[in-house]
């Protein structure tokens, strides 16, 4: 039987001189309650998934696959029209976003077969697929902004001048837009395993 679920968030794409990428999540709604999380790709292409709570860790990894996880309930990204924030412990980011370009409301059977060529054609983005743990998902963007400036630090390190997130990171099926972006997202998740399920199912008992 195939459970499907549906959030509602934004992601942030970018990249840094030092060749660290980053993919910011700011979830406001979810099968398992709001979270956020941040996906770090070192120089080393070393994968690192950091979220706020370890039901959010369970649910992201029944998607996606990372060499280390962190669970750190003082990680905070503040999204706001022209600026996101992210800080936990080790680290903080600061950066300015751009005007928003607004997109029609459409169903997803439209992303899935008409949209996707053409946002792969023109963005390099790959709007729906099947992840690496092999949960299909159809990413329905509603807005998007770029970056257009900031910083980063992390363990007291620079992480130098702000880019496109690349190289690929490789944490999904498909990379960020080729600059510094956020993207305001709808993406629908379906999955016949019963593995995402089951943690929706236990996290929401927990909570």
């Amino acid at each position: 039987m195939t459970s499907r679920f549906e959030l509602v968030g934004a992601i942030a794409g970018f990249g840094f001189s030092s060749g660290n990428r980053v993919v910011v999540g700011d979830w406001v709604e979810s099968p398992i309650g709001p979270f956020c999380d941040v996906m770090w790709a070192e120089p080393d292409d070393h994968r690192t998934l950091i979220t706020n709570s370890e039901g959010a860790a369970a649910f992201i990894t029944a998607i996606y696959e990372f060499d280390s996880t962190l669970v750190e309930p003082n990680l905070v990204v503040d999204r706001r029209s022209d600026r996101l924030r992210v800080s936990w412990p080790a680290g903080e980011l600061d950066l300015r976003v751009g005007r928003a370009l607004p997109m029609p409301p459409r169903p997803s059977w439209f992303t899935e077969k008409i949209e996707k060529p053409i946002a792969q054609a023109m963005l390099g983005v790959v709007t729906s697929g099947v992840s690496p743990t092999g949960v299909k998902e159809v990413y329905r963007a509603e807005r998007i902004r770029r970056i257009t400036g900031g910083w980063g630090v992390v363990a007291g390190r620079d992480l130098g001048e702000l880019g496109p997130p690349l190289p690929a990171s490789n944490f999904g099926f498909s990379e960020p837009p080729p600059f510094p972006s956020v993207t305001e997202v709808r993406p629908l998740l379906e999955d016949s395993s019963g593995r995402l399920a089951s943690i929706v199912d236990r996290v929401r008992t927990i909570s």
